[in-house]
């Protein structure tokens, strides 16, 4: 074996193994700070495999990278989800619509679903011990339970999600629990990291950006072993932004794709500024923007026609509670509020994004329009400073396809915040610190990029970045598509 791909698939091996680890280790609750610093060496493993990486030999790269994305993926399956319950509501979601109720109707403590109600999802008695453990409604002396967080409100989760669920639970066999999710997510991240390698290539860039995605730490741990159902967001919306890429002449194939993803999260709704990079007639916009709203809506509407409640569930108060609505509460926008007042907060936010969107629109390159989605979403979690980690599997998503991997800093401020933040009374000063390094780390790198010149078109590469949108206004020379 050629001595660089045996010191990258050396780094792989131990990136694997501190994975096993650190997902083997229930320290969430018990010793959030532990379990962090367990995930800040993965993650500098995850470094030292990308750097060995790109001096392996081009004939070595794509089977290397497919073995890693393998390894690094099952990792995360060696344990039941450690850091979050929200797959658990996914299978109840699943069990629901299997007994043909739709899952909008009816909140999981209600008494018309404990027919549903087993012991895996629904423990009782001395089982209800546990810190992940809601409490239930019930008439008797031995105590009720549920997993599932949030039972008193109805589900939030738009109708692919739910489609995804339902299938899942159909094909689970009796008394899986968590493993089926798993591996469906395990396989879909194994799909994004498919998805990334085609429009490398279609494109012909250094398949190694795929790297950034298949070995990343927060896959295994927030997409496999979390089993959360951003993975599928992410897999839609990457491949809808390569179908608008190597199809530019049949945007709504990609605009179709990309509502999917909206109907299965809502958050890659802020990829379609990046969709509509460089259009400049209403038409091209049209013909992303109207099929991407077309999917969405006739995707929720066979939920609409067998539901008798809202489907959009607890979506409004699930905002309220995250505090998007109130600057003050939690570590909401905690960047801003260093510097402005908290009612500031918001309409700053919006105005920000707004120029943001608009630049990305006006500037962007038609031809790498996840180069303006990567912008987009990196500033817009910069600037809500969002507490849950696996929010950023579509960041990490598309900094595989762009290369700037200077954003993943964003995607590991999330788990500072999610888990090293527990360890304090408040987890807005690690918000602060987190993912103001993260915005100092961005800068950092643009200002380096403008300093080696790189408004001059360069072959694509894992090392080297191309002008385009990912820099300020001042820091770019615009390159337009001939």
């Amino acid at each position: 074996m050629n001595p660089r791909t045996a010191l990258t698939a050396t780094a792989l091996a131990a990136l694997s193994t501190v994975l096993v680890l650190t997902i083997r280790y229930d320290g969430y609750r018990a010793d959030p700070g532990g379990l962090f610093w367990r995930y800040a060496a993965c993650w500098v493993l995850f470094a030292g495999a990308l750097l060995a990486l790109r001096r392996v030999p081009s004939s070595h790269v794509v089977p290397l990278l497919v073995a890693g994305a393998i390894a690094v993926t099952v990792t995360g399956l060696v344990a039941p989800p450690r850091t979050s319950t929200d797959s658990y509501r996914y299978a109840w979601d699943g069990r629901v619509q299997s007994a043909g109720v739709s899952p909008y109707d009816h909140a999981p403590q209600d008494p018309e679903l404990v027919r549903l109600r087993d012991s895996w999802l629904f423990p009782t008695g001395t089982a209800c011990t546990g810190p992940d453990r809601a409490h239930i409604p019930h008439t008797g002396p031995e105590p009720h339970c549920t997993r599932l967080n949030r039972p008193a409100v109805h589900t939030i989760y738009p109708p692919v999600a739910e489609a995804y669920f339902l299938t899942v639970d159909q094909l689970s066999p009796e008394g899986a629990r968590h493993k089926p999710l798993q591996i469906g997510s395990g396989l879909i991240a194994l799909g994004v990291t498919g998805a990334v390698l085609l429009i490398l290539r279609r494109r012909g860039t250094d398949p190694r950006r795929a790297a950034y995605w298949a070995w990343c730490p927060a896959v295994p741990i927030e997409a496999v072993n979390n089993a959360h159902v951003d993975v599928l967001g992410a897999l839609l919306a990457v491949t809808g932004l390569g179908l608008l890429a190597v199809l530019p002449n049949r945007r709504s194939a990609g605009g179709l794709v990309i509502g999917a993803a909206i109907a299965t999260k809502l958050m890659p709704a802020i990829v379609l500024p990046g969709a509509l990079s460089g259009v400049r007639r209403v038409r091209d916009a049209g013909a992303v923007l109207l099929p991407a709203a077309a999917f969405t809506v006739l995707a929720y509407l066979p939920y609409v026609l067998l539901s008798d409640g809202s489907v959009f569930g607890y979506l409004g108060g699930y905002v309220e509670e995250e505090g998007y609505d109130d600057p003050a509460a939690g570590a909401r926008y905690a960047l801003l509020r260093l510097v402005l007042p908290d009612s500031w907060a918001l309409p700053v936010v919006l105005a920000v994004m707004a120029v943001v969107s608009l630049y990305v629109m006006r500037r962007g390159d038609p031809q790498r329009p996840w180069s303006g989605a990567l912008l987009v979403t990196g500033w817009a979690f910069a600037l809500l400073t969002p507490g849950y980690s696996w929010y950023a599997l579509l960041l990490v998503a598309l900094v595989a396809l762009d290369g700037r991997w200077e954003w993943l800093g964003v995607a590991l401020a999330g788990p500072a915040v999610y888990v090293f933040g527990r360890v304090f009374a408040q987890r807005e000063p690690t918000a602060a610190i987190a993912y103001g390094a993260a915005a100092l780390l961005v800068l950092a790198a643009a200002a380096m990029r403008r300093r080696r010149g790189t408004g001059t078109r360069r072959p694509e590469g894992i090392s080297i970045q191309t002008s385009g949108p990912g820099s300020p206004p001042s820091a770019r020379t615009a390159s337009r598509p001939t």
